[in-house]
């Protein structure tokens, strides 16, 4: 299954080294995209530079002009605009939930799940991206690997893959059109800075935005499509997709309130009155730990419930598993280092995935 992100990740340093990136200080908005070439021109004028933070990007590349001097040929140019153009998207496909023997494997099911798979990612470039566009001085200072915040992707050519990728957003599904057009909406008043809009500015309404397009609209949409429209079969609300609905609203809630925690100087600066900027660091990261521990404890009684043994062994297991794997890493946490806290982020990422791994065994 696929969700949408509003979301960017932080690159975490594989060798545990930290270098210095900086940015400047001038205020870039997209709706003037034409004082980027400024922008541009002036980006490695140390004297421009304000913001001064520990890069964790995994390249290990001390400055931007190395990075530039390696670019030799036109293979590295390509892979480097490749990997830029990943990083912009952020889209990960899961698992979808409908499919219940081999036998569904058919090239009309798989036919099926790419009908819907491109308008989706089509609608996750538009909405990551839109952010991207919208918090590229904020980027700056809290995620300065992104390829907009670090110049690898200038204004304009963000801009326009935003903009291509949602007019080339379709469906001819109602239902499935509907849950592109809730996407496009919260994810529009999530990022734009406009009266009433930038709902990320406010706790609530960000991890709604994000908890109601990840755990509710993409996982109906895509039971709805795979289950009616390309198997065939009647609509039956599951027990594993009641199940995933679920435990996947708390996943999201803590993800949403969670990925602010190592962002609080940039968040503060900027005016984004996150749950980590009001109520501070080490309260929320161990509201998101209890709450994550509460959605394990709920998933072994869903398990122990089964009347299929195989089925209550790998849930029960693997979500005490889990369960234990997030306690022990929580007890190497250092809240005062930007490093160790994006690092445990990342784990929950991790956690996610690991978590679709399981949902096919409720039943």
């Amino acid at each position: 299954m696929l969700w949408l992100d509003f979301v960017d990740f932080p690159k975490a340093n594989s060798q545990g080294k930290n270098f210095i990136k900086c940015s400047q200080s001038s205020f870039l908005l997209p709706n003037k995209i034409s004082r980027n070439s400024e922008y541009l021109k002036n980006r490695n004028n140390k004297s421009l530079k304000k913001y001064c933070v520990p890069d964790t990007s995994q390249d290990g590349y001390a400055s931007k002009s190395e990075d530039d001097n390696n670019l030799t040929s036109f293979r590295d140019a390509l892979q480097k605009n490749l990997i830029a153009l990943y990083r912009f998207s952020r889209i990960i496909s899961v698992s979808l939930l409908p499919v219940q023997t081999i036998a569904d494997l058919t090239p009309t099911f798989f036919m099926g799940t790419l009908e819907a798979l491109v308008p989706s990612v089509l609608m996750n470039i538009y909405v990551v991206g839109l952010n991207q566009l919208y918090d590229v001085e904020i980027d700056k200072v809290n995620k300065p690997d992104l390829p907009l915040a670090s110049g690898d992707f200038s204004m304009e050519t963000g801009a326009t893959i935003v903009s291509i990728s949602l007019l080339m957003v379709s469906s001819n599904h109602h239902h499935f059109f509907l849950a592109l057009f809730i996407s496009f909406l919260l994810g529009s008043v999530y990022s734009i800075e406009l009266p009433f809009l930038r709902w990320k500015r406010h706790a609530f309404l960000a991890a709604s935005c994000i908890l109601t397009v990840r755990a509710v609209v993409v996982q109906l949409a895509f039971f709805i499509h795979i289950q009616k429209y390309v198997l065939g079969r009647p609509l039956v609300i599951t027990r594993s997709l009641m199940f995933a609905t679920a435990f996947m609203c708390f996943f999201s809630a803590v993800i949403a309130v969670f990925k602010d925690i190592p962002d609080v100087d940039g968040d503060r600066h900027f005016g984004i009155q996150s749950f980590s900027v009001s109520q501070g660091q080490e309260r929320v990261f161990w509201l998101c730990v209890y709450m994550l521990l509460f959605a394990y404890g709920a998933a072994v009684i869903v398990g122990a419930s089964s009347c299929f043994m195989p089925s209550k062994l790998v849930t029960v297991l693997g979500h005490c598993t889990l369960a234990s794997f997030l306690w022990l890493k929580t007890q190497s946490v250092d809240l005062s280092c930007k490093a160790s806290i994006t690092s445990f982020y990342m784990f929950i990422w991790k956690l996610f995935y690991a978590e679709y791994l399981l949902i096919p065994f409720v039943c």
